[in-house]
């Protein structure tokens, strides 16, 4: 998965888990628990939706590393090279 597309797919899941945010004006080191007030269901839900739309595994010990936008594109297209 490439850098573009992973961000695309964040962007898709962070719309449904939080519509009407501003998730292009989102910095991609924000906190995304914070910054769009997300609790653990919206952020499980977040996960679950990642993992549906890109076919990939993400297991609770992946879940630090998309904590941030920037962390979640460098997850997902890392993770489909590895």
């Amino acid at each position: 998965m490439t850098s573009a597309a992973a961000e695309a797919a964040i962007k898709e899941a962070l719309g449904e888990v939080t519509p009407g945010a501003d998730t292009d004006s989102l910095p991609p080191d924000a906190d995304l628990r914070d910054t769009l007030e997300l609790d653990s269901l919206d952020f499980l839900r977040f996960v679950e939706i990642l993992s549906e739309r890109t076919g990939k595994r993400i297991d609770e010990d992946d879940y630090p590393q998309l904590a941030t936008k920037a962390g979640a594109v460098k997850f997902l297209a890392g993770r489909a090279r590895g």
